[in-house]
Formats: structure tokens, sequence, C-alpha cells
């Protein structure tokens, strides 16, 4: 039997995938290492076990104890599920920016959760890290894991994702791209990498409101570049010992905006569900593309799944209340959506009582005339009005002598502006030619789709 003995033994080995339609205007190769098949669904896992598992081999994690962390979700949920099978107990403090899903989720792993403000300083008694460190101190038996400092972050990356994509690439990979937290994904994958090829580039990707890109183009430790900021589970207030800024070529920062859009681009043009931090990386890789070429294979790591953000950068309101969803106007085959497709005419060789019959039966004030299967003209409640006044027999002769130009015909990608202009401009309805036949637009199914 191929089994495993138990959870933790599945950490690793996550699949490198392709990338086609989101990067379609990148001249290169573009390959997701996507890390949400871990068992705790990111890239976190790996960390998290070898943290402790170096701790117990350093007599630091006794059986029976409590560990303590400060934690965006994800580090958290790989702690909690070692603890799990290891007979641990968990305690985490996180910030009150964090999705609700990750808190939930921590709790789900019967860990305690303590959620603190984000908009303090890392010295203040009430931040995250702060309440962790007391933490500690006041719980007999416990161990934090201090994700930020603790090197075994780092090498637990330099032992298996660097390994990992080397071979998954057969050594081709030129770039990697990471979103850049605390700092070990980064540093011991791109540290692995660059010992069997100098030349590969690592960029890290930063948010506004984090320290990282400053300090690594000038050596400052900038306060002032310190503000709240949306983009989860990347970018710092503080230099963690994981980041080894010698071995990242560059930084590239990302508003929140961009990398929310970019989260949802990923699983709607890709079909994969994944988080902030891969919509964050996405976006930089986007922005540096002009220092791309076409022999190049970029690696980007996509973090965390999406379900920890489905109320965020997944949730409509969320995104529109920020200012951050991109409105897709609709086109005239969206308009029609709905709309009973059955066309109301009449040909340009019948009798015109036909159509007087036609408008009086369904209660509208034009009709469109075809012939041969085109459309070739229009009668209107009006012409018809004065058609009949000046002659009333003209109802026994043809619509044709009584019709009008016929409406405009737009084809189904037509904008919103399109059939607007169109409706604006004094026609009473448009049509639009699909593959089996056609359909009408009022300026009434226009304000009843957009009201």
């Amino acid at each position: 039997m191929k089994i495993h003995a138990n959870i933790l033994s599945t950490i690793g080995n996550t699949p490198l995938v392709k990338l086609n339609r989101l990067v379609a205007d990148l001249p290169c190769t573009v390959l997701a290492k996507v890390e949400t098949f871990n068992p705790g669904n990111s890239i976190k896992d790996r960390m998290a076990l070898k943290m402790i598992e170096d701790a117990e081999k350093a007599g630091k994690l006794k059986p029976g104890w409590t560990i303590i962390e400060g934690t965006s979700g994800n580090t958290g949920m790989g702690l909690a599920m070692a603890a799990i099978i290891k007979g641990y107990k968990c305690i985490f403090t996180t910030t009150d920016k964090q999705s609700k899903e990750k808190v939930d989720a921590l709790r789900a792993f019967g860990a305690e959760v303590i959620v603190c403000p984000t908009n303090v300083e890392p010295e203040d008694p009430r931040s995250y890290y702060s309440v962790s460190s007391r933490l500690e101190k006041e719980t007999p038996d416990s161990w934090k894991a201090n994700q930020y400092d603790n090197l075994s972050n780092t090498q637990a990356h330099y032992e298996s994702t660097g390994p990992e994509i080397w071979e998954q690439t057969g050594g081709k990979v030129t770039h990697l791209v990471v979103g850049v937290g605390t700092g070990g994904t980064i540093s011991g994958t791109g540290k692995f990498l660059k010992e069997k090829n100098p030349a590969i580039q690592v960029w890290g990707i930063d948010t506004y409101g984090s320290v990282f890109k400053k300090y690594k183009e000038t050596g400052i430790f900038d306060p002032n570049e310190i503000y709240p900021y949306i983009t989860e589970g990347i970018g710092e207030d503080m230099l963690p010992a994981n980041v080894d800024f010698s071995l990242i070529d560059l930084f590239e920062k990302v508003t929140d905006r961009d990398a929310a859009i970019y989260t949802r681009k990923i699983v709607r043009e890709e079909g994969i569900f994944v988080g902030n931090s891969a919509g964050a990386a996405m976006a930089g890789l986007m922005q540096l593309k002009d220092k791309l070429k076409p022999t190049d294979v970029v690696v980007v790591i996509f973090h965390d799944h999406g379900t920890r953000y489905l109320g965020k950068m997944f949730n409509d309101d969320w995104m529109r209340e920020r200012g951050f969803l991109v409105e897709e106007k609709p086109t005239a085959a969206d308009l029609l959506k709905g709309k009973d497709m059955q066309l109301l005419s009449v040909e340009a060789g019948e009798p015109v009582r036909n159509a007087i019959d036609k408008m009086r039966a369904h209660n509208i004030d034009q009709l469109p005339v075809f012939e041969g299967g085109k459309p070739v003209g229009t009668i209107t409640d009006a012409r018809l009005f004065d058609a009949i006044l000046e002659d009333p027999d003209v109802r026994l002769q043809a619509c044709r002598v009584v019709m009008g130009p016929p409406l405009p015909v737009l084809m189904p990608e037509a904008a919103l502006e399109q059939v607007a202009k169109e409706l604006g401009g004094g026609s009473p309805a448009v049509l639009v030619e699909q593959a089996n036949g056609y359909g009408i637009l009022t300026k009434q199914d226009i304000l009843g789709k957009l009201r």
C-alpha cells in the first residue's frame, strides 16, 4: 500500500503549472509554483514543520508544550496542523486586517487566536508581535516560533522549495518572483537556485506601506515608508532576519488595488484559486515585463488558497467599497440576455394591416421590416398615422410602401456606448445580429440592465 503515516509527510512536492491567458502579453514562459497543494493549503506548511522539528532537536520544544506565534494566518495553520499530530497546544496572535476566513481556520484547528490592532508600531505592547512575546513569557512550558527571525524558515525552502523548482524546470529557471513577508521563501529558495546558477534573477514583490524596497535600494530604514495597507502576506514594517537582501536582485512595489485585481484575474483566467500574495506577485511581474525576453523561464510562487479571501478580494461589495472593482460595461449581447428572443417583424411584401395588427396585439410602437432575411426598413406608429390619414386604403398595400429607414444593426460584441449612441441619435431601437437571427434593443432595455 502507498500510504502516508500522517498528513505531515504530504507537505511539499507541489506542482509547477504553466500560465497562459494571464501572461499572454509577456514574451517569456511563466510557471506558477502552486503551493495550495500543501495540506494546509499554503507554502507556510514547509517552514512551520521545519521550525517545530528543529526546535524539538534543540530541546526548545518538548512534549505537551504550547506553541505561540504571531501570524497572518498561514504559518499558524501549518503550526496548528503539525501541533495536532505532535501533541502541542497553540496560541496565535494576528492582526485585525487579516481575513475572517484565516482566523476561523486557525480556530477550526483548535488554536486559541487573539486579534490585535494593525495600525500600531511593532514595539507597541498592543501589536501582534509584542502580544505574542508577552504570552511566551507568561505561559509556562511554551515556545515562540518567531517566523521572522527563526532561520529554520529560510532553511526549509533551501532544502525543499528551491530543489523542487530546479528539478521541475530541468535547471532552466531564469527568474524567481516572490511576494516577500518574513523573507524565508525568497531567501531560502533564492539561495539554492543562485548556488546552482548565479545568473538567476530573484525578484521580491513588496507593497506600498512596507520598508523593503527602499531599504534594498538605499540601505536606509525609513519609518516614513510605513503606513497601513490592505494586501495580505507581504511587506513589513521591520527587517526580519530571514530577509537576505544580498540574494534579492530587486524589489517591485504593487498597489493594494492591483494586487486585489490580479488575485481575481488568476482564478478567472487560469482557473487557479489562490490568494492575495499571488495576485501581488503577478501584478509585480506584469510591471517588470520590459525586463524579460523570450528565452526566460519565470517561476512565480503562488503562496496560498483563495478560500481565505472569500470575504475580501473575492467579494464584489468589499472590492467596490474600496474602489478596486473593475466594472465591466455590458455589451449588446449582455443586454439581450433574459429577453424574449422571438423578434416581432413583418415582411416587406406583407400588407400594412398585418403590421397594424401585430403592433396592437403586442402594444409596441415600431416594427422592423425584413426582406430575404435582412432588415430593410421600419414601420413606426407615427408613419402609419400619417399614411392612413392621407389614404385609408394604404392598409391593403405592401409594408414597403410605408416603411422608413431600417433600424441600425450592431454586432453582439458592440459596447454599451455604441448601443446608447444609436438610440440617442433618434433611432427608436437597434437590431443585434446573432447566429440564429436578430435581437432588438430599446432604451428601456438599457435602463433595465443598469438600474
